[in-house]
């Protein structure tokens, strides 16, 4: 009997367990297949509504454009061909989960970069995996967060700021060029330039931001390589596989794990840059409290002050690292047109001339045209951001009777911008007078975005272009330039490698040749 009962208890176990079973999968087939049919639907819904643009070619019609892009000298070649061929404009699917619109011509950028800021939305393609880095910043956020940070930080770039900045931009530049003079002595005169300009980049940011001497210029900086690891992994996850989009899939895997790692390095040293503020602004509240005369003159305020005054969130954004990429291919193109490198060269000594030191001053910067010129050209020729993207919470209308839909991924390509033939001469030639102020009337709106535009802007811009002069004039003031040769290469060929920013493959290099000039 006893036998007879456990039997019949397992069989009911097993029944049970197999009707939980098998009510499960239901369920979850149930789910996929709602799921899936959803997901055709909104496919075949944008396919329908972008029909009035033109579609590059697919490798099916589920799949769509997936792998065609890639973020190597060839994929910004092929953005030349879609330039080429469409003009303006051409819809663009990554399976059926993103639906884009790429758009490079001034006259369907501008609608969509002036768009109030109230119907502008950060698309997930490609700020969801910048999230976990930036945090909730003003880079990524939107709506009323977006405005109420905007405005608070605003104050941190105004011009009496920016002005005092002047001197850190010098300091930073003489370490610089003090540690390529001791290289050259030692017979090192073909350098990388990333490497050099992206650490004095961080250390003025450091110091104009967080009142901050890191010293990293002339020590490793494990900060500096956990920022380039990030960019890589971001291109890689965005590019390399599709599953990866999702969060509960990307951070089991081996690169979710190193992105994790290398995050950790940067928060951390964030955070123990701005702790190290905030006990300063403690100490100083403290002292001014105590003092019996109220202070004459409001002190300047750092960044950093006003987002710890505000309570407004801090994350380490890449900003240093865009202004490097502009400073670098800067040097570059005019280590490429000796003509153009000594007009700067002789523009710079002009207004330095009769000084005591080699110092450039906020006055100056008015005065270097010509070399405000060739940065800016530079600028075109080699942006440092490729593209921006942007969703928009109503229909979007475009000309030719073109409308992009709510909800649509528009990607605003500066590249495209920026080398589109119908808009530019020659786009591929490093040609600075088209930046002289005589010709400017002539230049179409929105032709010219490399800190794109509108309510949504950079607001680091002034910051960029004011660093960008000081230290471009200086390095011509004290240094020669030609093209140098990439080991990797073995030539001084230059493959350039679109990722968070513009860099170069295997970097890029130049070769320095110190000059005697008058102190």
């Amino acid at each position: 009997m006893t036998l007879l009962h456990t039997v019949l208890a397992l069989v009911l176990s097993w029944t049970g367990l197999y009707s939980v079973l098998y009510i499960f999968s239901i369920g979850l087939i149930t789910v996929v297949a709602l799921w899936t049919a959803r997901l055709l639907l909104r496919h075949a819904w944008y396919t329908h509504k972008l029909s009035c643009f033109s579609k590059p070619q697919t490798r099916s019609w589920l799949l769509g454009h997936l792998g065609k892009m890639q973020s190597t000298e060839e994929g910004l070649q092929r953005v030349d061909d879609l330039v080429q061929t469409y003009k303006h404009s051409c819809c663009w699917f990554i399976g059926p989960f993103y639906h884009l619109v790429r758009l490079f011509h001034p006259d369907y950028v501008k609608p969509l970069l002036m768009a109030a800021a109230s119907i502008t939305v950060k698309d997930e393609l490609i700020y969801h995996h910048l999230q976990p880095w930036l945090g909730n910043s003003v880079l990524i956020s939107n709506g009323e967060v977006w405005s109420r940070k905007r405005r608070l930080l605003t104050p941190a770039f105004h011009f009496d700021i920016l002005k005092s900045y002047i001197a850190v931009f010098n300091s930073s530049a003489k370490t610089m060029h003090d540690k390529w003079c001791r290289l050259v002595a030692e017979g090192k005169t073909n350098l990388e330039m990333f490497d050099h300009v992206s650490l004095m980049t961080l250390d003025s940011l450091l110091k104009c931001a967080f009142s901050y001497d890191s010293n990293c210029q002339e020590s490793s900086s494990e900060y500096v390589s956990a920022i380039v690891e990030l960019s890589d992994l971001i291109i890689e996850r965005r590019e390399k596989n599709i599953l990866h989009h999702w969060d509960w899939i990307y951070w089991k895997t081996q690169q979710g794990k190193q992105f994790k790692q290398a995050l950790n390095t940067v928060h951390r040293f964030t955070r123990d840059v701005v702790e190290k503020r905030h006990t300063l602004l403690n100490q100083q509240r403290e002292t001014e409290t105590q003092s019996e005369i109220a202070p004459t003159a409001q002190k300047r305020k750092d960044f950093v002050d006003i987002l710890l005054l505000t309570k407004v969130g801090c994350r380490a954004e890449p900003s240093h690292d865009t202004t490097a990429s502009a400073i670098c291919w800067t040097l570059y193109n005019l280590a490429r047109h000796e003509h153009y490198q000594e007009k700067c060269r002789q523009e710079v000594m002009d207004l330095m001339e009769g000084r005591d030191g080699q110092e450039i001053e906020w006055e100056d910067l008015s005065n270097l045209p010509f070399t405000t010129m060739c940065i800016k050209e530079s600028l075109r020729l080699h942006s440092p951001v490729q593209a921006v993207t942007r969703s928009y919470t109503q229909d979007m209308v475009l000309p030719g009777n073109r409308t992009v839909p709510a909800g649509t991924i528009c990607l605003v390509s500066i590249y495209g911008t920026h080398h589109n033939p119908t808009v530019w001469t020659n786009p591929h030639e490093y040609d600075p007078q088209r930046f002289d102020p005589s010709n400017k009337k002539s230049q179409t709106s929105h032709a010219f975005i490399p800190f794109s535009s509108g309510p949504r802007n950079c607001i680091g811009q002034k910051f960029a272009m004011a660093e960008l002069r000081v230290v471009v004039a200086l390095t011509l003031l004290r240094f020669r330039l030609t093209p140098g040769v990439n080991p990797e290469l073995g030539s001084s060929r230059v493959r350039r490698l679109p990722q968070l920013v513009l860099r170069a493959e295997g970097g890029l290099w130049l070769q320095l040749e110190p000059l005697n000039t008058p102190t």
